[in-house]
């Protein structure tokens, strides 16, 4: 396999060692994308104290990584299998590393913005072709269950590790080097995979279709786009028509799909009641988790006081559960059930989200970090096996598309997530009594809170801080709750959806 280029189709032998370092390379891709998406929290008030752009442009700058990558992921996954997983993800990879460093020096607000953008377009062709190329590497499903867990321990190693070393760099360094630690992962990418990476593709993947790329990209964007503006400043014209403007379009894609003589994505992959379940089940998890990991590093650093760097750490016992629990997951599907596996480890997350109602303002670590080990160890079960689930369900030549769903109902599922549960937090956090004279601001966000008290007179600052911090706890809770019923009503749902489904014990069973 190394340093050769296979024929399209063809497998590369079993038992051959160089698959092994070619995941490794694969892992980098994740957890750089992985920690991309969680660093840009950090330093997002160093980026305003610097840029100063406006409310709406702060919004742009961190929402259109993630809008674009929603728009393009089936798009880039549908592209992989026709011009070379390999090639793409190279390609990506190093147009991620260029890009990045026009994020670090970006001077105004508008170039930030566009190479926000920029980044989500490389950053979409990373994840799909990391998946695919896994699912032609390994045809061993046993091998497979594994190098599956190691790929999904480092995006969620990725998404723990990006507040802790995030923190390190901005209590060190400028805001710009939470972008630059992406150019010597993707050189060693870049360098390493163009030896190890094996090329493949579709053998037969007919035209690419321009008209199927543009209604994936206007239909997520305009949904996704729609649920955060809802979420954010409530419902209005502008914002109905953006999501009834969406949801047409991806109507539109659908049908065009099933009429199209080669379509950018098989939409008959949904009528395998294996495959919609593992979907169905990734996107309803996220949406459940992403309030509370959206709202988390907030409650830590601006309820609690701590640093970034604190906050962070606090944050690495989910990570370690879904490492250790990721590695072991196909083992236990085969020994269980799918089902088992997956709807227990969504009953484990809605427990410990249940689990956190209670916390408030003095809530320790034994708490805290017992909850989110749990989390991280249910999360891990599941996304490990319903990935495999996915992988399995179709042949190998449409391996990068059906990633590319399974990556699309993560964006979705943290998008909604975030607009539903955030809005209860902020519904919640909105209603606080503040003392006389409070600026308007200090009740659009505990941020807005914290640096309105800034201006105010000590007894004032603090009665004001106390009554908002208060808010948002009382929010938070309440928004566990929600994302409690969510996660357990997906570990229902799983446990029919997934009923009979196994995974493979060799590669011709």
């Amino acid at each position: 396999m190394t340093g050769v280029v296979r024929a399209a189709g063809t497998r590369a032998p079993e038992g051959h060692p160089g698959r092994w370092p070619a995941l490794g390379v694969l892992v980098l891709a994740v957890l750089l994308v992985a920690v991309d998406a969680t660093v840009l929290g950090l330093a997002t008030p160093y980026i305003s104290e610097d840029l100063r752009p406006s409310g709406t442009q702060l919004l742009w700058i961190g929402d259109v990584y993630s809008f674009v990558i929603a728009g393009l992921l089936v798009s880039m996954g549908g592209l992989g299998d026709r011009v070379g997983r390999k090639r793409l993800l190279l390609t990506g990879a190093t147009a991620f590393g260029a890009v990045s460093v026009l994020n670090a020096y970006a001077t105004t607000p508008e170039l930030m913005i566009l190479a926000r953008a920029l980044l989500g377009v490389a950053g979409a062709t990373l994840m799909p072709s990391t998946l695919g190329l896994i699912r032609n590497l390994f045809h061993d499903p046993r091998e497979r269950s594994l190098a599956v867990g190691v790929w999904g321990a480092a995006a969620s190693a990725g998404t723990a590790v990006g507040p802790v070393v995030g923190g390190f760099l901005l209590e060190h360094f400028w805001w710009g080097s939470v972008f630059l630690i992406n150019l010597p992962v993707m050189a060693v990418l870049v360098l390493v995979g163009a030896r190890t990476l094996p090329e493949s593709r579709d053998p037969d993947p007919g035209p690419w279709d321009p008209a199927s790329v543009a209604l994936s990209l206007v239909g997520m964007v305009g949904v996704v786009y729609a649920i955060k503006e809802a979420a954010a400043h409530g419902f209005a014209w502008a914002t109905l028509g953006a999501g009834l403007a969406g949801a047409a379009a991806l109507y539109g894609f659908a049908r065009r799909q099933l009429t199209i003589p080669a379509p950018l994505l098989d939409m008959r992959l949904f009528r395998e009641r294996g495959f919609s379940g593992a979907v169905l089940a990734d996107l309803l998890t996220v949406l459940g988790m992403s309030g509370l990991v959206f709202f988390l590093s907030q409650y830590l650093q601006l309820v609690q006081g701590r640093q970034p760097l604190e906050a962070g750490l606090a944050e690495l016992p989910a990570a370690v559960g879904a490492v250790v629990s990721g590695l072991v997951a196909g083992r236990a599907a085969r020994r269980f059930s799918v089902r088992a596996v997956v709807s227990g480890g969504l009953a484990a997350v809605g427990l410990a989200l249940a689990a956190l109602t209670v916390v408030d303002r003095s809530t320790g670590c034994p708490l805290l970090g017992t909850a989110l080990l749990v989390v991280g160890v249910g999360a891990g079960l599941s996304f490990t096996v319903t990935a495999d689930v996915i992988l399995s369900s179709v042949p190998e030549e449409r391996a990068g598309a059906a990633s590319a769903v399974s990556e699309t109902a993560y964006e979705l599922g943290a998008a909604l997530g975030i607009a539903l549960l955030g809005s209860i937090v902020t519904g919640v956090y909105a209603g606080f009594t503040a003392p006389p004279g409070t600026p308007a601001a200090a009740h659009a966000s505990l941020g807005g809170a914290v640096e309105a008290a800034s201006a105010l007179p000590a007894d004032r600052a603090g009665e004001l801080l106390s009554a908002a911090r208060e808010a948002f706890v009382d929010g938070l809770s309440l928004a566990a709750g929600a994302g409690a019923a969510v996660l357990l009503a997906a570990s229902a749902a799983a446990w029919f959806l997934l009923r009979g489904r196994r995974l493979e014990d060799s590669a011709g069973s």
